[in-house]
């Protein structure tokens, strides 16, 4: 650096922790040598992140959350979206990159939570981070939901109508929660303007307050690897991880080799794909919302199906309450669970690289009752439908609430000392 620009760095410093910041959290943070392809993911996933904040400011330039019709006979938030969609310059792009982007967030998020699962990254000392990684899932379903009526399309509607409805099975809070929520007696402009609002401003600052908090979290107790082995408890005569390597630029480089792969990928769906084939924009959700017309068939969009499922699963009303508060309870149940899993796993090690075959049995037929719970949730209900829908709920719940036993049960291979690269 030249004498001006040291000069300058060091009256920010004096004032502001720049050169500090950047060491504790990139040059001299050291992450394990280890790191895979799975890695990838909660790089990618603040990158998403910023993507929607970014595409949804341009959004919010155009978009109207008025219910009304106009001299056309069409909802007023409908026609904006289409404004934007035909008359924007670039309108269009930023629709579907916000669109898109909403489901490569959930297939992400996914794919990181997973990964957790995986090596055990909700183990001690990370539990904290994993609760904050739930909080941040939870805020994730909850800014997608409200942004899924934006459109006022058919399908943004009537699912709005549907889910609302679910909560005023609650008993004693329910109708008054569900008139709350809705600030109407039905959905209307009021929910618009209240969805818009918790949309726009008060779920994302929810949503990067537990980021900021997840990734200071991680950078505390420091990142776990493939093995499970903690590298800060092998160090050399300077302090330094003997398995470790500077998160930049070793892996600053490293994700965007990630990046660029996952760009490749996300430009192809945005360019000829938007829709995805239905799932990622519904078809009923190019017709303007009709109070008068339900659709055939109302289903959530494909990130929530799996829940969905659970709760259409959950027929049989107990202890005299209505089955629909026993599904709501369990839809609830089958997310906030995920958050216990520091607890519930008693296995001697965290990878399932040195896990016994019980363990990965048991998890693959959890990941194939998930994917079944997913599809269920996007078709309507049939007896036989339901029937397999009960017994995949039962798999999923009993994966997590019978793992105390069979985590202990599972013969496990050794941990090694230091990380492999095999």
């Amino acid at each position: 650096m030249t004498t001006k620009s040291q000069e300058l760095l060091n009256w920010i410093d004096e004032r502001f922790p720049l050169t500090s910041t950047w060491k504790a959290h990139l040059s001299e943070y050291y992450a394990p040598k280890n790191f895979n392809f799975w890695y990838f993911f909660g790089s990618l996933a603040l990158l998403v992140l910023v993507l929607q904040i970014v595409t949804g400011i341009f959004l919010v330039m155009h978009y109207k959350p008025d219910a009304s019709l106009n001299a056309s006979g069409i909802p007023v938030a409908f026609a904006s979206v289409e404004y934007i969609m035909r008359e924007v310059p670039g309108g269009w792009l930023i629709r579907y990159l916000h669109s898109t982007g909403a489901s490569a967030f959930f297939v992400v998020v996914y794919l990181h939570m997973f990964r957790g699962l995986l090596y055990g990254s909700y183990r001690k000392p990370r539990e904290l981070i994993w609760i904050f990684g739930t909080l941040i899932f939870l805020a994730l379903m909850a800014e997608a939901f409200m942004g899924y009526l934006l459109p006022w399309g058919q399908m943004s509607f009537w699912g709005a109508q549907v889910i609302v409805n679910l909560f005023s099975a609650i008993p004693v809070i329910g109708p008054d929660l569900s008139l709350v929520i809705r600030g109407d007696f039905v959905v209307s402009d009021a929910t618009l303007n209240r969805f818009f609002s918790f949309h726009v401003i008060a779920v994302p600052l929810v949503l990067i307050g537990l980021v900021l908090a997840h990734i200071v979290a991680l950078h505390e107790v420091g990142s776990n690897n493939p093995d499970g082995v903690e590298i800060k408890k092998k160090k050399d005569a300077n302090g330094i991880p003997l398995d470790g390597i500077p998160f930049h630029p070793y892996y600053s480089v490293k994700d965007i080799v990630g990046v660029v792969g996952f760009l490749i990928f996300f430009s192809a769906i945005v360019f000829f794909a938007p829709e995805g084939g239905g799932y990622f924009l519904e078809y009923n959700n190019f017709i303007p919302a009709d109070p008068l017309k339900t659709p055939l068939h109302i289903a959530p969009v494909w990130y929530f199906t799996p829940f969905y499922s659970v709760l259409r699963a959950i027929t049989y009303p107990l202890f005299g309450i209505d089955a629909k508060f026993w599904g709501v309870v369990g839809m609830g149940a089958s997310v906030v669970v995920i958050a216990f899993l520091p607890w519930l796993d008693r296995s001697p090690v965290k990878s399932i690289r040195y896990k016994g075959g019980l363990f990965k049995a048991i998890l693959a037929v959890f990941i194939v009752a998930f994917f079944i719970l997913g599809y269920l949730g996007v078709l309507p209900p049939t007896p036989g439908r339901t029937l397999v829908a009960q017994i995949c709920s039962v798999i999923y719940f009993g994966f997590f609430l019978a793992m105390p036993w069979y985590s202990k049960l599972d013969k496990c291979k050794p941990e090694p000392e230091r990380v492999t690269f095999k």
